[in-house]
């Protein structure tokens, strides 16, 4: 798998700066192909054979996401993304106001780059790896249909259990697959970006399982069960809108190999309990779409 990599130039505040940084890193750990945001901006065609061949890494350097805002209105779906101001946060580092990087911005700039490129390599090499045997994850064939106002919410009669925070999961043997409901869908509105887990990464439950970015917020994965990231739904980098057209098929997030099943599931809700929880929600959340 090859990759490109779209980051911040730096020219007006240190977190930018540490993004161009951060960028040239990995594009040289990784073997990337370095995308200028100037001339990615005033001459898209140069870079049009590099995105339609490669998977692209967008490096943002603070909250106004601009590298982001550039992929967006090129229609480019980023495969993974960086914000360096949240990595800042994180790692309590205290940045200085000039535009030069020191020993500790450099530092951290190697450390950042690292995880960068770790994903990257566990994304490849699970992507070249032999296909494990693949799993019948068949449609739902039957709905409860939950109305409130002028909206309505599907809830599958069976085959799937919810979370309170409206993630449902379903399972076969030791593996579960991961997805949004209908009502937290249409709560959300259209959905643009889904910020994956790392493959191969644990989750417990109710813990924290990547996120989906829409028009009305950025909303956190809570994982409804624990296990061990195995697959992720690539189709969403392309077309992160089959979270909004099918949330209990072909917008499905995530899929994990199962390590606290069975005794999770008593503190999940079935397909009728979770339905009489959704007039509620929606009544406390001013309804789908108005919350």
């Amino acid at each position: 798998m090859k990759w490109s990599v779209l980051a911040c130039n730096g020219m007006d505040k240190a977190e930018g700066a540490l993004a161009r940084e951060i960028g040239m890193q990995v594009a040289e750990a990784a073997e990337a192909e370095i995308v200028c945001p100037v001339l990615l901006n005033r001459a898209a065609k140069r870079y049009q054979d590099v995105l339609a061949s490669t998977a692209l890494v967008v490096i943002d350097g603070c909250g106004t996401r601009c590298a982001s805002k550039l992929a967006t209105q090129m229609t480019v779906k980023p495969a993974h993304k960086v914000l360096v101001s949240d990595q800042v946060k994180t790692s309590g580092i205290s940045l200085e106001t000039w535009l030069r990087l020191g020993p500790a911005e450099l530092a951290f700039a190697e450390n950042v780059k690292d995880q960068v490129v770790s994903t990257l390599t566990a994304e490849t090499e699970a992507r070249a790896a032999p296909a494990a045997a693949e799993i019948a994850w068949e449609p739902p064939a039957d709905y409860l249909m939950v109305p409130y106002d002028q909206f309505e919410f599907r809830v599958p009669r069976v085959g799937y259990l919810f979370n309170e925070n409206d993630l449902w999961v379903r399972v076969r043997g030791s593996r579960g697959r991961v997805g949004i409901s209908d009502y937290l869908q249409q709560s959300l509105t259209d959905i643009y970006y889904f910020d994956a887990p790392e493959l191969g990464s644990g989750v417990e439950q109710f813990g924290e399982l990547g996120a989906v970015e829409s028009s009305k917020a950025v909303f956190e994965i809570v994982a409804p069960v624990s296990g061990t990231v195995v697959s992720t739904n690539e189709a969403l980098i392309e077309k992160p809108e089959l979270i909004n057209e099918d949330p209990y098929g072909e917008g499905w997030l995530v899929e994990v190999e199962l390590s606290g099943w069975p005794d999770e599931a008593e503190f999940l809700l079935d397909g009728q309990a979770y339905s009489e929880t959704l007039t509620g929600k929606a009544a406390e959340g001013g309804a789908a779409g108005k919350g």
